[in-house]
């Protein structure tokens, strides 16, 4: 039988604040994983989001291609253009996804930023209704995102509207990828993995899953061997987790979690909203998690180009596809 993680329950719906605070900073102590359950966003749109998802993966190579990832990381990824854990890892994940992140015009300003500019669409003849669904759950998983960030907030004893700022999430480089994982059956002896192991890079994701078995966690990345445990899918609820620039900004408090998918022969279909800051945020430790005893763990970094880095190394480089890469 497969080992199954307990992961605590954050209400969006709950009344009582210092409740919800309370099992969110456990949760973030403990295994920077948690489910975030009544959170606002209809059933209706979630399985909606799966459905359109599943239209586009189930498209020809050929027609998918025509929206293959361009340098500013919006667009399709094919199987094996992502190598979570390359010292583990045999020839790439095998999955293949979508990056839709904010959409900017190309002659506004703001699009000559990294991560920000013009989105890929696929045809509209194909899909109709594919941009309305994905641009609608984009804005409503950033609004969620915020509400979560003030109860990370408390529970590291900052004011409330730490998150909320301009140069933090005021202009967040805020991304949706949908992610389709093909029926390989993973064998970490071989090299295969849905996913490889890996941590996030930015401030949270917001991850929702259908009902196949995939993701795991590993709470001690140091443990010999590693110890990795399933999280169970729960419908219609967000599997929240922690990246690294709150491990940093935490000054290790709170974690951010090793985790990778291995597939089980099913296909499986995932829907990640990662949340990260604004391009010149720089993350360095909080007043609130440092001391004499705990000094800062980490240099002051940028945000724009940490997540710049952790792109480049984990992605295929554009020139290696013979496509239009846009």
């Amino acid at each position: 039988m497969p080992e199954f993680v307990e992961l605590n329950c954050v209400d969006l719906s709950e009344p009582d604040l210092n409740k919800s605070v309370s099992l969110l900073k456990q949760a973030c102590l403990d295994c920077g994983f948690f489910y975030l359950v009544n959170h606002g966003i209809s059933l209706d749109l979630m399985d909606e989001v799966f459905s359109q998802s599943k239209k586009f993966f189930d498209l020809p190579y050929e027609e998918k291609m025509k929206v293959l990832r361009n340098k500013k990381h919006r667009g399709y990824t094919p199987m094996f253009d992502e190598t979570l854990d390359p010292d583990n890892q045999v020839g790439g994940d095998y999955k293949e996804g979508y990056y839709i992140g904010v959409e900017v015009p190309e002659n506004d300003p703001q699009a000559q930023r990294s991560f920000f500019g013009p989105n890929l669409w696929p045809s509209k003849d194909l899909l109709p209704r594919w941009r309305e669904t994905m641009e609608k759950y984009h804005r409503e998983c950033l609004e969620r995102a915020r509400v979560l960030a003030r109860l990370i907030a408390l529970a590291l004893n900052l004011e409330p509207d730490f998150f909320d700022k301009p140069e933090i999430l005021g202009e967040a480089i805020v991304t949706l990828r949908l992610l389709h994982y093909e029926g390989k059956a993973a064998d970490p002896d071989k090299g295969i993995y849905g996913a490889g192991a890996h941590s996030d890079f930015g401030l949270l994701t917001l991850l929702a899953t259908d009902d196949v078995l995939g993701l795991q966690i590993c709470r001690h990345k140091d443990a010999q061997p590693r110890v990795w445990e399933y999280v169970a899918p729960l419908r219609g609820a967000f599997v929240v987790n922690l990246g690294d620039m709150l491990e940093r900004w935490s000054n290790c408090i709170f974690r951010s979690t090793l985790h990778r998918v291995l597939s089980n022969g099913q296909e499986r279909y995932s829907i990640a909203y990662f949340v990260e800051p604004s391009h010149d945020c720089i993350v360095e430790c909080l007043p609130t998690c440092k001391s004499d005893s705990n000094p800062p763990k980490y240099p002051p970094i940028k945000s724009e180009a940490y997540l710049h880095q952790r792109y480049m190394d984990t992605h295929a480089d554009l020139s290696s596809y013979d496509h239009k890469t846009g």
